[in-house]
C-alpha cells in the first residue's frame, strides 16, 4: 500500500494534439497556481485554444476575482495569453468537485466547446475524472474530456507517507475517492 498507494489517486489521460479549452479546477492557493500554470502551458504549446478558469464570484473581502486574476495572468503569462482566458464565476454553493463540474458544465455548454482538458492536481485526477465524466454527460453527451494532472507541491505519489502534508493529502483524497466509488 505504501509503495503504490499514491498511484491509486493518479490517473492522467494522454492528451490529444488539440482541445477547445483547458478547464482549471479550483483548489488551495498552491494547487491553484500549479493548475493555472499547467493550463497556461497547454495554451502556450497550442494544445488548447482557450483556458477556462473557475473562480469564486468574489473574494473574502467582497472584491471581484476576474480583474485580479486577469492582472496576475498578464503579469505571469503575457497579455496575449491572458486574453485567451475565460472566467466561469461560481457562487458559494460550489464546494465540491461535483458542484464545480455542474457549474463549469454550464459554462462549457455556453461556449459550445466539444473537447475539454480538465486541469487539476495529480492526486485529484482519478476522482475528478469519475465525477466529470458522469456530470458532463448531462450537459452534452458529445463533449469529450481528458483529465490532465499537474504536479502539486501538496502531494508526491512516491514516498507520500514520508511527509506529513503528503500523507494528509493522500488520506483526504483516498477517503473522497472511496466515497465517490461507493456512493457516486
Amino acid at each position: 500500500m505504501l509503495r503504490w498507494g499514491g498511484d491509486l489517486l493518479v490517473s492522467t489521460d494522454p492528451l490529444p494534439a488539440h482541445v477547445d479549452a483547458a478547464a482549471v479546477l479550483q483548489g488551495s492557493i498552491t494547487a491553484e497556481r500549479a493548475r493555472v500554470a499547467g493550463a497556461m502551458s497547454l495554451l502556450q504549446q497550442g494544445i488548447s485554444n482557450r483556458v477556462l478558469l473557475s473562480v469564486p464570484r468574489e473574494s473574502y473581502w467582497a472584491v471581484s476575482i476576474p480583474p485580479i486574476a486577469r492582472g496576475y495572468l498578464e503579469k505571469n503569462y503575457g497579455i496575449d495569453a491572458a486574453r485567451r482566458v475565460d472566467f466561469c464565476e461560481t457562487g458559494q454553493e460550489v464546494n465540491s468537485t461535483s458542484d464545480e463540474a455542474r457549474a463549469l458544465g454550464a459554462c462549457i455548454k455556453e461556449h459550445r466547446w466539444q473537447t475539454i482538458a480538465v486541469v487539476t492536481s495529480n492526486y485529484h485526477t482519478r476522482r475528478a475524472g469519475m465525477i466529470w465524466r458522469k456530470t458532463i454527460s448531462v450537459y452534452d453527451p458529445s463533449v469529450r474530456l481528458w483529465i490532465y494532472g499537474v504536479p502539486d507541491s501538496e502531494f508526491q505519489p512516491q514516498g507520500w507517507w514520508k511527509e506529513r502534508l503528503y500523507a494528509k493529502t493522500w488520506l483526504m483524497e483516498f477517503t473522497k475517492l472511496l466515497w465517490t466509488r461507493l456512493f457516486g
